[in-house]
Parts: C-alpha cells; sequence; structure tokens
C-alpha cells in the first residue's frame, strides 16, 4: 500500500530546514511532525505541574481540561491579542460543564516570543502546551510531551493579524463604521442579551456584498479572530468541492479511508457523500459527538475518528455527528497522497477570498480537525458566505465547480427529526422558520452563524460565545434584518 506522504517518516528534510525557506514551504512544516515525535520521551514533571490539589476529577479529566485551556489561550491571546482574564471571562466560560470548576486552578504560562501556551495540571506529566506555527495556527501536543512541536517559525509580520489595505471585499478599506439607519436599532438588539438571547460578540450584515452593518463587543473587533466551531463543517464542504473537482472524485462513491481497507470492514461502503450528509451510519458515543480526545486531548484524527463501528446501515439515519465531517477531509488527504498539497489546501480557499485572518487547525499529525478547529473573524465569514451567494464565484473566477453550492444546499437522504433541514455540511431554512425558500445557514456551537438568503441578496454573520443551554434565535434575527432593508 502506497504511504501517504505526509506521515511518511523523513530525516532528508528537518522541520528547521523547512520554516527558514519561503513562506509558502512552511505548510510542509506539519508534514515532518510525526517523525519529530515518534517515540518522543515523556520527560518528569516540572515541580510547577504539582501546585494543584488533587479532586475527584480523573487525571485524563484534568489533563482534556488543561489542553481545551492552552489551545483557548494560544489562539485568544497569541494569535487574537486579547488578555488572558479576557479569555478566561469570556472563552473559557460558560461551555463544558464538567472542566468549569477545573479550569480557574490550572496554571498556564504564555511565552509571547515562542508563541506558545503551558498549562500544568496534577499528577506526573508534563504541562499540556499548545504552540503557534503559519498558517494553520495553534496546536496541542499529546498528553505527556514536554518538547515544541516544531521551533520557533519566523512569521513575515505581525500577530494579530493587521488590517488588509486593499479595498472591500479582498481587503478592508472602504467599510464604513455605522450601519445603514435602518439596521441599527435591530444590530444593537442582538447584544442585549435578551431580544435574541445569547452573548453576541459580533455581527456583519452584507447586502449585495456590500458591508451594510457591523458591530463587536467590548475586546472583539473586525481583526479578532475566535472559534468558529461547527461553522468549520460548512467550511469542509467548501473544500471537498474543490478537492472534487481537482481530484476527480465522485462524492456518491465509497470514501478513501485507508482505514477501513481490510476485506471484512463493511465501512467500506461508506461513501462521501454520507459522511457530509451526516448518515454514515457509524456509533458515537454522544449526539454532536463530543470529541474532547481529538480536540483538546491530543489524539489524532487518524487514531480516534477512524475507529467507530458501525451501527445503522448507512444512509439511512441522520446523525450529527464530528467524526465524520474529519473522516471526510481524512479521505481527501488519503486521495491526494501529497504532505505539501494537503497542507495547502485550505489556504486555497482562504487566500483568494482575501481571508488574511483565518487558519485551520490540525492534530499533531497533520490531520485538519475540520469539524470545529477554525479560527477566523466575522469580516472573514462574510467573505465567505458571499461566496456561497455567488455560487462559488469570486472575483469573476470559479473556485467551486458548477452545481456544487447547490449539491451543499439540497438536501438528500434521511433529515433531522426537527428543526431545519439539511444537506451537505449546510442548514437550510425557510418558511417553517419564517424566512424565505432557499435560506441556508453555517451554524455552530456557542451561537456561530452564517445565514445566507439568496433572494434577498444577504449575508448575516453573527459570532457569539452562547452559554450552555442558550441559543441565539438567528431566525428572528435574520426575519428581522430583511424587514429593516426592504
Amino acid at each position: 500500500m502506497k504511504q501517504d506522504t505526509l506521515t511518511r517518516a523523513s530525516g532528508a528534510r528537518s522541520v528547521d530546514t523547512i520554516l527558514s525557506r519561503a513562506p509558502s514551504l512552511r505548510r510542509l512544516a506539519i508534514g515532518t511532525l510525526s517523525s519529530v515525535l515518534i517515540g518522543l520521551p515523556l520527560a518528569a514533571a516540572p515541580a510547577s505541574a504539582q501546585v494543584i490539589a488533587a479532586d475527584r476529577s480523573t487525571a485524563y479529566e484534568h489533563a482534556v481540561a488543561a489542553g481545551y485551556k492552552a489551545l483557548a489561550l494560544c489562539e485568544g491571546v497569541i494569535v487574537a491579542g486579547r488578555t488572558e482574564a479576557q479569555v478566561e471571562a469570556v472563552e473559557l466560560r460558560g461551555i463544558y460543564p464538567e472542566y468549569q470548576p477545573l479550569l480557574p486552578r490550572l496554571r498556564a504560562t504564555i511565552d509571547q516570543k515562542a508563541r506558545s501556551v503551558t498549562v500544568s495540571f496534577p499528577g506526573d506529566l508534563p504541562p499540556r502546551r499548545a504552540d503557534w506555527a503559519p498558517e494553520i495556527g495553534c496546536v496541542l501536543a499529546p498528553i505527556g510531551a514536554s518538547s515544541r512541536l516544531w521551533p520557533v517559525a519566523a512569521w513575515p509580520g505581525p500577530l494579530p493579524v493587521p488590517a488588509d489595505a486593499r479595498p472591500w471585499p479582498m481587503g478592508d478599506r472602504g467599510i464604513s463604521p455605522r450601519p445603514v439607519r435602518a439596521l441599527a436599532t435591530t444590530i444593537n438588539r442582538a447584544f442585549d442579551r435578551s431580544t435574541y438571547k445569547g452573548e453576541t460578540v459580533g455581527v456583519v450584515v452584507l447586502r449585495n456584498g456590500r458591508v451594510v452593518g457591523e458591530q463587536y463587543a467590548d475586546g472583539f473587533g473586525p481583526f479578532v479572530p475566535n472559534r468558529t466551531w461547527s461553522v468549520a463543517k460548512s467550511i469542509a464542504g467548501t473544500l471537498v468541492g474543490m478537492a472534487v473537482q481537482e481530484l476527480n472524485i465522485d462524492p456518491k462513491k465509497p470514501a478513501n479511508i485507508p482505514e477501513w481497507r481490510v476485506a471484512p470492514d463493511s465501512r467500506r461502503a461508506i461513501t462521501l457523500d454520507q459522511l457530509l450528509r451526516m448518515s454514515s451510519g457509524l456509533h458515537s458515543d454522544h449526539y454532536g459527538n463530543r470529541t474532547d480526545a481529538i480536540y483538546f486531548g491530543g489524539t489524532t484524527v487518524t487514531d480516534q475518528a477512524v475507529g467507530w463501528p458501525l451501527e445503522v446501515k448507512p444512509g439511512t439515519r441522520f446523525r450529527y455527528a464530528n467524526n465524520d465531517i474529519m473522516l471526510a477531509a481524512r479521505a481527501i488527504r488519503a486521495t491526494m497522497n501529497n504532505g505539501a498539497r494537503y497542507a495547502a489546501w485550505p489556504q486555497r480557499l482562504f487566500r483568494p477570498l482575501g481571508m488574511q485572518h483565518t487558519t485551520a487547525g490540525t492534530d499533531w499529525h497533520g490531520n485538519f480537525i475540520l469539524s470545529s478547529q477554525v479560527y477566523t473573524t466575522a469580516r472573514d465569514l462574510a467573505r465567505l458566505g458571499q461566496f456561497w451567494l455567488q455560487d462559488g464565484v469570486w472575483q469573476g473566477k470559479r473556485l467551486l465547480p458548477a452545481g456544487w453550492m447547490r449539491y451543499m444546499t439540497t438536501p438528500s437522504g434521511p433529515q433531522p427529526a426537527d428543526g431545519p433541514g439539511y444537506g451537505a455540511t449546510m442548514w437550510l431554512f425557510g418558511a417553517k422558520e419564517g424566512l424565505p425558500a432557499g435560506s441556508y445557514s453555517a451554524q455552530g456551537n456557542r451561537g456561530q452563524y452564517v445565514m445566507v438568503v439568496p433572494s434577498e441578496k444577504l449575508v448575516i454573520v453573527r459570532r457569539g460565545e452562547d452559554p450552555t443551554g442558550t441559543r441565539f434565535d438567528i431566525a428572528r434575527f435574520t426575519a428581522d434584518v430583511i424587514r429593516d432593508l426592504r
């Protein structure tokens, strides 16, 4: 079996050599991580790791909570330019109740020069660590690792990434600081915590491709990226469309998952289409597939996501699952079978759209975690929404195959039992939700939304940090914006 070049051990090219070359080659760095870290010794924990008194939580729960904190602080402080106190008060509060009592007691060390964060936790293992790299953002090392994932990378510009001097939509010049008058009240109400519920941190509204409304909460702004959560799934669906065209993939055929190639494995029949539509039939231990081990525990996609067994016949049940999207990305990686090409995959969408503040994160083996781990700004998501509205055409150039947006926004097979429908990584809205037919949305945990209303030539981005149990009313907000603009 031909081995995936992104994970092939290689002594011929070091991480140092790759990172010292041109920015376009920095993407290759992730391809050397396996050879760098295989056989990595577990160093004795420093004294600083022993400062927290043990409680009833398991050592593993402490390690995962420490990973969650390390990643949030790395992205929030080092990349986004927020303060540690701000991240503690917003991103690390109101979610994952089982970790809330632990997080304040886990001590973090932020090294701005090295662009690295470590968080100690009880036990005899080293602190959890997250290291930043160009174009992929912060990546968690596995539990027990004591060394950096790669040498400190040279970066030709500052962090946070500043405004782009080009005119909108490629850049940030020419955007009015105030919303059109008709929208001002509705946008203000999105931040009042009661009208539409939730904790809004950013809103951008586009009409005919022009920014007609934009507002942010304190501590956020147009150049402050935060986690997309499951909006990343719709980004994954878009990236898969690009790969389908380039690699001549038929989504209706079985997905190329190398770990399933053994003859008796009935999972070999699962198609790429079924993965994108959440109808794989695979078991998951939680609706929505809490994948904490991959997101925060330092486990890799190819360690865990490929291991779930079938539960029902593929194509017969809708079950929203992080693993399905991670497996779709795994199939693209295996089909590419080229480390540099795979590492460049997300940026081949982000760069042409002017999404300068967007990174797609990976595990420490270089697998993109496209079910959740994309960090971006409201403006960059507005650019993406406009790209969707324009049927995958940007600046006169077609980036998505003709018909792919129709594919993403057309229901097929089993559907959710209630609420909006589901296409291929897109949520589908219409009259039932009080919106025009053909409306669709990317959406994610904590109230991330990119709502597209084609009939109104409208894109609405709402960024949130909603606490668990609170849901922003995106349908009502969208209906009110439509009313205001008519």
